[in-house]
């Protein structure tokens, strides 16, 4: 099957780094196809995908091949590398030729662990949208010479979409908590309000009262008080709790 021209693989790296509006959205499987789209549209040897937690500690999502996925670990047990540095003063790491002095002073062993796998150079660029940093993407070299300027903002470009797609799907997964929490809420309160109707006029009391008691027996046997009215809507709350006063 013949290659696609240029303009159309850009064309579908795109769609895919912005196809995420799924219900089953993989993020690392994402992240895995931005890696591999760099690595077909770049002039590097490899990609691979740190991402940031919501405490700020480094994982390794994504890598295109075994080597890269290997000093991605390396680089978040050494706590140091491209992609830290990169994450952390939230700015691109330029071009950097990793058999040199200064780079073996910069990262004393990622520098030469990098080498010792066949890469040349790296460019560490972040996963950022305005001022929120949550990951770096690093591309490395195998051959002589930097990455060039337009293949570095095209880097850059590919990294952008993934940002917003998986900060997108992070606002949605938290929003169906919020409203599934709030659903909860909701329904438990509903369940509360028809047991105490329901316990009111079993006892012959107030539906205030009803809640009082209610609310005191679940406190009294460390029950949580919407199970509590589940079981006087059941009936197989705990007697003394059915019981009238004059019976």
């Amino acid at each position: 099957m013949p290659e696609l021209p240029r303009e159309e693989q850009l064309a579908t790296a795109f769609v895919d780094l912005a196809d995420t509006l799924v219900q089953d959205f993989d993020v690392i499987g994402f992240l895995h196809t931005l890696a591999e789209h760099c690595v077909h549209l770049l002039d590097v040897a490899a990609a691979g995908v740190l991402l940031a937690t919501p405490g700020g500690q480094l994982v390794d999502a994504a890598a295109s091949d075994e080597r890269t996925r290997q000093l991605g670990l390396s680089s978040i047990e050494w706590d140091e590398g491209p992609s830290r540095d990169c994450f952390r003063t939230k700015k691109q790491i330029p071009d950097v030729e990793l058999a040199t002095q200064a780079a073996t002073m910069c990262w004393p062993r990622f520098a030469p662990r990098a080498v010792d796998v066949g890469f040349t150079s790296v460019v560490a660029a972040p996963l950022r949208l305005h001022d929120q940093v949550i990951g770096a993407l690093n591309l490395f070299r195998d051959q002589p010479g930097p990455l060039d300027q337009p293949q570095l903002r095209l880097g850059q470009a590919l990294a952008a979409p993934a940002t917003i797609g998986v900060l997108q799907q992070r606002a949605v997964s938290e929003q169906m908590t919020v409203t599934a929490q709030l659903q909860a809420a909701l329904d438990s309160r509903v369940i509360i309000e028809q047991a105490k109707g329901y316990l009111a006029n079993r006892r012959n009391i107030g539906v205030e009262e009803a809640f009082i008691l209610m609310r005191r027996y679940a406190r009294d046997h460390q029950t949580r008080l919407t199970e509590i009215a589940r079981q006087v809507l059941q009936g197989t709350a705990d007697g003394s709790l059915l019981t009238r006063r004059d019976q």
